[in-house]
């Protein structure tokens, strides 16, 4: 098996939940995350392929991503994979092709709890075959022991705490005071000067979830990956310092491209009255790794829907990232934008408040 993740703190916590678990249950399990810089998002044809080439899988399970990748899809079965789509994020048209598709933001998905992050659907996923196994009188594993990962997948990921997903969060929280987690996880509270003991949830979105979410932004997010799998305080300590470094850089130039941001805007002498409905910037020398957060940023200075755009390594693409308001559903407007002119958008996906 191998799991196809994604570069943000959602999709390193639910690749290393399915690692975990499934070893457990005695598989032979490795994991991909595309290089946000190199392939972009989700299960596309060439990482069908990268996975066929490298680990010669009878299954690729995708966690965080997989909901749009019908030709990703496509490509596996020609290669002889079988797939598993697990997802959390919104699509407007039918599901992949895949052998099993498992997201409460289908079409015609009745299950109650839409606000399930990715790590929790995998969750959910997992509980359910450990239970199956069980009964089957197979090896099996207490997925519940792993709900440090589900909770700082569901803060970070900044999905609505709406009653199922308070539970999720309040147990891992529990876990992770009671040092009942991963190494990984004590390994970064420590070096952020934080005591498990006393940790909240906001710690989990605005102490942990950056950290993690450094690596993707500025290097590899398999550093994010490596630091939750650790098993010992030996191996997941110096991963944790490296994640530390790689949020100091975010941050660096993060600041950096927010004053270039506010100098650009500050030179079309915008009036409080007179601000456009949107915001959309763009800056050769920008980091891609760093536009979702300047994006934001902007969003809720100037209270306007917001897309930073930089270019891409291949020369010819430009990447952007989107964040909104309430009352604008930037992923279905990009979605508008995407059909009347398709020539403008070639990959898109998100949610309401946040798309790429």
């Amino acid at each position: 098996i191998v799991i196809v993740g994604d570069y943000d703190a959602d999709g390193a916590t639910s690749t290393a939940l399915m690692m975990l678990v499934l070893r457990e249950m005695g598989a032979q399990v490795d994991y991909l995350v595309p290089d946000r810089f190199k392939y972009g998002y989700g299960l596309t044809p060439a990482i069908a392929e990268l996975a066929h080439h490298t680990y010669q899988p009878d299954l690729l399970i995708t966690v965080d991503n997989g909901i749009s990748s019908h030709a990703g899809v496509d490509a596996a079965h020609a290669l002889g994979m079988q797939v598993i789509i697990t997802d959390h994020h919104l699509t407007t048209k039918e599901t992949p092709l895949a052998e099993a598709v498992v997201n409460p933001n289908q079409l015609g998905c009745e299950f109650p709890s839409k606000a399930l992050a990715g790590v929790g659907v995998a969750f959910y996923v997992l509980a359910n075959l450990a239970s199956l196994r069980n009964r089957q009188g197979k090896s099996t594993s207490k997925v519940t022991q792993y709900l440090d990962l589900v909770a700082l997948g569901t803060y970070a990921d900044v999905a609505v705490l709406d009653y199922n997903n308070r539970i999720l969060v309040d147990a891992g929280v529990k876990r992770i005071q009671q040092h009942q987690c991963r190494v990984g996880i004590l390994a970064l509270l420590d070096i952020a000067g934080r005591e498990a003991t006393s940790i909240r949830a906001q710690d989990l979105g605005f102490v942990l979830g950056p950290r993690i979410n450094a690596a993707g932004r500025m290097e590899s997010m398999r550093i994010g990956i490596e630091c939750l799998l650790a098993d010992t305080m030996e191996t997941a300590y110096p991963i944790a310092q490296q994640l530390n470094q790689l949020n100091i850089d975010r941050r660096q130039i993060e600041g950096e491209m927010k004053q270039q941001a506010l100098s650009a805007l500050d030179s079309l002498q915008l009036s409080q009255q007179d601000i456009p409905a949107a915001l959309v910037l763009f800056e050769e020398n920008w980091h891609q790794g760093v536009i979702g957060i300047v994006a934001g940023r902007l969003k809720e200075q100037f209270h306007r829907p917001t897309i930073v755009f930089a270019p891409d390594e291949d020369g010819i693409h430009i990447k952007g990232s989107a964040r909104s308001i309430d009352g604008v559903h930037i992923r279905d407007t990009i979605e508008q934008v995407a059909e009347q002119h398709p020539e403008l958008v070639s990959h898109f996906g998100g949610h309401a408040a946040a798309a790429g």
